[in-house]
């Protein structure tokens, strides 16, 4: 049963909003009018328009998601190499104690985050872009900025996916006296296959690699705790018990409170791609259904995965390991890999190897998902190029698809003599503009909640609430502050030019996207007054809903605790 209506547009506004709702479709269901090969985009008549996009219809994406791929996507979705091998650099410049505390603080900020866009998503169907809540909701220059940022965030991402998977691939002896340039292209290849495949190959793959990757750090947490325990081979470093002796010697922290601070930076990006969650969710049947549970689904993945896997790593893996000293970009510097190889366990190494690239290749599909997605949504309304709307038979958004994709060559630049430097350049392109989009979901959430009031509604018109309310959004702001404050920190000591520039490059460039913004549009901060909170928001079937309440409200109070946060 479908619960979703959708409202007539509100005209008392008077200020210019893009509509955040779902395309109106032509058909019950345009997929069905289509034979098998073309709805999944196997034959050439998939790459054709789409009828109903030719005379200004509104851009209607795939809707062939289904709920267990939101939910692994939620759940694993965003696990990949800052998790694998990442949280080797933090342990090696932070210490055990600092990267389980900044995980956790982290953790607190995403759950914060998702909750907020879920709120909204469900208020509001988003086909495309979470930058379309800051254009309602804050500022439409600023929605602009957020939109070319996000885009431009997967964009530079894919790339650098490419050459860490190729990387990886090397930690192989029979890999080594191969070109890294090879495996790239190869990658690249396989990334733009999946893709051609539209939605469902997206979110099949997803689904794959989330139960690998979410598999592989359970089997991984079973045998630290044993390992810990002293239950190692006796060849290996884990045949007594082994406890929390890392964090005596050489210590729980390292490099005072800088070392602090660059592992709260590593351990905000390594939480990238959570927000995925909520463009997935425009392309499901019943968002209403399928987007709460895979909200929820996020603090599992924040303390079963990241907080209690890198737990053990801190427990097991000393910070000063020569083995985290290498290349950051080599899978041979995971804590992870070198758990395994310090306890004597034959193949694990190359078991986690294989998770890793698994990892690494799936966050490279999901960059340009997020980046095609996104980049179509700012062409419908008028923020891009009109050609990136078009839509093909099988619901894929071709050329903003062809667009991120051919951003990957900047992988192959690192491979030339000044390519590092290059690389890393444009590396902070992307830098901090996961704080940035973060932000303005917490800011989106905090502004609506006051529109909502101010134009007489009431929280039991909100189908689905955030676990945190508006504190919950202010403290997320809070958080990602702290971050930006903390990468500022890191990238003033030792205070050089370029280092800072390095660092904080991604600030201007979102600057500058919001000057060119303003000066498109023509339209600045948005009062309480002007934020329309009615234009296509979903009309529910409340007899539903209330039947569902009332049943939720006969639970005892722990379970209705449950229930709101899992």
């Amino acid at each position: 049963m479908d619960y979703e209506k959708e409202l007539p547009p509100d005209e008392k506004t008077t200020v210019p909003h893009p509509t955040v709702e779902s395309a109106r479709e032509t058909a019950p269901d345009w997929r069905d009018q289509e034979d098998f090969m073309t709805r999944n985009g196997l034959n050439l008549r998939s790459f054709k328009r789409r009828p109903d996009t030719v005379h200004g219809g509104a851009v209607v994406l795939d809707k062939s998601m289904k709920t267990r791929h939101l939910h692994m996507i939620a759940i694993g979705g965003s696990i990949g190499a800052g998790f694998f091998v990442g949280s080797g650099q933090a342990l090696k410049n932070g210490g055990p104690a600092s990267l389980l505390i900044d995980f956790a603080i982290m953790g607190v900020m995403i759950f914060n985050v998702v909750y907020a866009l879920g709120e909204l998503a469900v208020m509001y169907p988003v086909s495309g872009g979470f930058y379309t809540y800051s254009t309602r909701f804050i500022d439409p220059s600023w929605g602009f900025a957020m939109g070319w940022n996000y885009v431009f965030q997967w964009a530079i991402v894919l790339p650098l996916e490419l050459l860490v998977a190729g990387f990886t691939v090397q930690y192989w002896e029979g890999a080594q006296d191969v070109n890294v340039a090879v495996f790239i292209t190869v990658f690249w290849v396989f990334i733009t296959l999946i893709n051609v495949m539209g939605t469902l190959g997206y979110a099949e793959e997803e689904f794959i690699s989330s139960f690998i990757k979410l598999s592989a750090t359970v089997i991984f947490m079973i045998i630290a705790l044993v390992l810990v325990l002293g239950g190692g081979p006796a060849e290996g470093l884990y045949s007594e018990y082994w406890g929390a002796r890392t964090w005596y010697d050489p210590g729980a922290f390292a490099n005072g409170f800088q070392g602090f601070c660059s592992v709260f930076v590593t351990a905000a990006f390594s939480f990238s791609g959570t927000e995925l969650v909520g463009l997935a969710a425009a392309e499901t049947k019943n968002p209403l259904k399928s987007l709460p549970g895979a909200i929820r689904q996020v603090f599992w993945r924040i303390t079963l995965f990241y907080i209690l896997g890198l737990f053990f790593v801190g427990l097991l893996v000393p910070y000063d390991h020569p083995d985290l000293l290498g290349n950051t970009n080599s899978a041979k510097t995971s804590p992870f890999v070198i758990a395994g190889k310090s306890a004597g366990l034959v193949g694990f190494d190359s078991f986690m190897n294989v998770v890793i690239l698994v990892s690494v290749v799936s966050i490279g599909v999901s960059g340009v998902y997020g980046g095609s997605r996104t980049l179509t949504a700012l062409a419908e309304q008028g923020y891009a190029p009109k050609v990136f709307t078009y839509v093909d038979r099988a619901g894929r958004p071709l050329w903003s698809v062809l667009f991120v994709l051919l951003w990957a060559p900047l992988a192959y630049i690192n491979l030339t003599a000044t390519g590092e430097e290059i690389f890393n350049w444009l590396l902070s392109l992307s830098g901090l503009a996961a704080l940035f989009t973060w932000g303005s979901i917490c800011l989106s959430h905090i502004r609506f909640r006051k529109a909502w009031a101010y134009h007489g509604h009431s929280l039991d018109e909100i189908p689905f609430k955030a676990a945190g309310g508006v504190a919950g959004s202010w403290l997320g702001l809070f958080l990602i502050f702290i971050a930006l404050a903390a990468q500022f920190y890191t990238a003033i000591i030792p205070l050089t030019v370029e280092d800072f520039f390095a660092s904080y490059l991604a600030v201007f460039v979102v600057a500058v996207f919001w000057i060119a913004g303003y000066f498109w549009k023509r339209v600045g901060w948005l009062r309480t007054a002007q934020m329309d909170v009615d234009t296509g928001r979903r009309e529910l079937d409340w007899d539903y809903i209330n039947k569902e309440r009332a049943e939720i409200a006969t639970w005892p109070a722990w379970k209705r605790l449950m229930n709101r946060i899992f």
